[in-house]
């Protein structure tokens, strides 16, 4: 299992836009360069990639929630 950490705190986006579909859902194949949220700082944000191919298998935040640096946001399970 891998644990997609938040790099930074701030506040936690799970799609790109209020009207589009989340980065990803639990069951979504990624590979290291899917986005699977967006971390917001200061106005500006950071693109939060998987980094590992696998299957999601639980999203721990929910969209629009304040993170810490350090926070689980997405856990994958490797294949």
């Amino acid at each position: 299992m891998i644990d997609i950490l938040s790099p930074i705190p701030g506040t936690f986006y799970a799609k790109p836009s209020p009207t589009e579909e989340d980065f990803v859902k639990v069951g979504s194949i990624v590979t290291p360069d899917t986005t699977v949220a967006l971390v917001e700082v200061m106005k500006t944000f950071i693109e939060i990639k998987a980094e590992c191919s696998g299957k999601v298998v639980e999203i721990l935040v929910q969209n629009e929630s304040v993170v810490e640096a350090g926070s689980i946001l997405v856990r994958v399970e490797e294949g």
